[in-house]
This record gives structure tokens, C-alpha cells and sequence, in this order.
């Protein structure tokens, strides 16, 4: 059985919003809102950690202008930037990419804590920590 191709090595033209040498930028193609995309190496590396120097650099530049394609489109009020890096951190491709995720007022209830939402039991830091309680009652 021969094994599946791997999807960011083989990527629809119609789908990219922004390219260059050594990475590009895609939709997303199961978007968490609109304007979701991906930024990618060219290469297939599975972990950023193995990415060049160069190759990240790509990746930071054509994050910017993805960022100028969606805020264009879309006008999100705030983003989210992740990379899941390894199986037990998420990734379920294993091809390095990057996602850009518009956030828009409103669409989640309590967005505060972000990413931190992966482990819920210690998302809501800011109600949990003594110290900030300890402040809180001195400002009173």
C-alpha cells in the first residue's frame, strides 16, 4: 500500500494568495474563520526546528503578506499565529506550516487566554493566580 501524498507537497494553484523562492501561502482548506490560511516551506520538513534559517525567514516574510491579503479581504480585528509541532503537540500533517487565523469581535465568547484553551483546566491564568488577586484587592 503505497502511502498517501503528502497534501502541502502538492498544493492547488488556485489556492495560494502569496509565494515566493522558498515558501508559500495558502487558504486553509477546513478554515477555523474566514481569511484561515497556511504559510508553508516549499520543502517538506516536518518540524520548524528543521527548517532553515532561510526558510523560516520565507516564512516570516510571507506571513506578513498573507496578513496584507486578509486584512484586505476581510478586516479582522486580531490574529491568531500558531505552528502545532509534533504529533503530540497536534500537527496531523506532517509537513511544517504555519497557521494564520483572522479573529473577528465577537466570534468567540471569552477569547482571552487563547492558545492556552489546549489545556483548559489552565487557560483562565488570570483567575487563578493569587498574585493578580492580591493586586486586585490593593487597587481597591
Amino acid at each position: 500500500m503505497q502511502p498517501k501524498p503528502c497534501p502541502f507537497c502538492h498544493i492547488d494553484p488556485a489556492q495560494i494568495i502569496a509565494e515566493q523562492r522558498l515558501a508559500i501561502a495558502k487558504t486553509d482548506g477546513y478554515p477555523l474563520t474566514k481569511g484561515h490560511c497556511l504559510v508553508i516551506p516549499r520543502r517538506h520538513v516536518a518540524s520548524f526546528f528543521d527548517c532553515t534559517a532561510e526558510e523560516r525567514a520565507a516564512m516570516m516574510e510571507l506571513l506578513d503578506a498573507a496578513k496584507a491579503v486578509v486584512d484586505k479581504q476581510h478586516a479582522p480585528d486580531g490574529y491568531n499565529i500558531g505552528l502545532n509541532n509534533g504529533a503530540v503537540a497536534g500537527q496531523t500533517v506532517m509537513h511544517v506550516h504555519m497557521h494564520l487565523i483572522p479573529r473577528y469581535a465577537g466570534d468567540a465568547s471569552d477569547p482571552r487566554g487563547g492558545v492556552r484553551w489546549i489545556f483548559p483546566e489552565k487557560a483562565a491564568y488570570w483567575a487563578q493566580n493569587p498574585g493578580a488577586e492580591i493586586a486586585e484587592k490593593r487597587k481597591r
